[in-house]
């Protein structure tokens, strides 16, 4: 996915950088496959603030993912997505046996009208899902199960994937994207490739509002405020706080254990 750089018309459009979205689907997505998504704006049901610096954002529908690939079988790609919900794209899928639709996570250079294919063995191609014990060492993988048929939880953002390091017994050696060596069972299943959307990590907003569309508010630091609002806050002029990196409510930010002995 290429990125998109914009004339300086505007402040906003100065150093805006998003991804092209010219080869997505400019459609909406499938009813039947979405759900109401409620945002409260990290409010309770007494109206507080309990999580800061969030915002409401913009209304969206929640893409109900096929995580767990339980069916197995072979796939025709009908589209590819946006999904305001992930970092990643998603990828409509139809089966060719019962004709029923669902929603993946994309791979990267997945292409329309290709087929993929979710079985225990078969070809090592992107997209394809399959076992670990099946897998080569050295090869890029994606939407990694913890437990076998419980459905992939690791590598599933832009950009990221892991790669199987060593096989020794039953269990399968996974060096992931934090450089973190895991072990799993060899009956997890994983698909082939990177996930898709990798220029995600370079793009620029622009400006505050585009922030807030996301859900995410714009934060002032506590050296900036007044003394009655932050432990780091008043002085003279710029000051860097004078003490620990505190919270608002005198607590330290780093290295402080919150781990309870018993």
């Amino acid at each position: 996915m290429k990125l998109k750089k914009y004339r300086p018309i505007t402040p906003g459009t100065r150093q805006l950088i998003i991804n092209d979205k010219s080869m997505l689907w400019k459609g909406d997505p499938i009813k039947k496959l979405t759900v109401n998504k409620e945002s409260k704006g990290s409010r309770n049901n007494m109206g507080r603030i309990t999580v800061r610096g969030r915002s409401k954002g913009l209304k969206k529908r929640f893409r109900i993912i096929d995580f767990s690939k339980r069916q197995h079988g072979v796939y025709i790609i009908i589209r590819i997505e946006y999904d305001p919900n992930r970092s990643s794209h998603i990828a409509l899928v139809k089966s060719e046996s019962k004709r029923n639709l669902h929603y993946i996570i994309a791979t990267n250079k997945m292409k329309i009208n290709s087929r993929i294919e979710i079985s225990n063995k078969q070809d090592i191609r992107i997209g394809n899902c399959m076992i670990l014990k099946n897998i080569p060492i050295g090869v890029h993988i994606n939407n990694l199960e913890l437990d076998p048929n419980k459905g992939s939880q690791i590598a599933r953002s832009a950009g990221s994937s892991a790669m199987i390091v060593s096989k020794k017994n039953d269990k399968i050696y996974v060096k992931l994207n934090s450089g973190e060596i895991k072990i799993f069972n060899q009956l997890c299943k994983a698909t082939i490739g990177t996930v898709s959307n990798i220029e995600n990590k370079n793009i620029k907003f622009g400006k505050a509002g585009r922030k807030i569309w996301i859900g995410k508010k714009s934060r002032v630091r506590g050296v900036a405020k007044n003394p009655i609002d932050h432990p780091h806050g008043g002085g003279e002029g710029k000051t860097s706080g004078g003490r620990h990196p505190v919270t608002p409510w005198g607590k330290p930010t780093k290295g402080y254990k919150t781990n309870r002995k018993k």
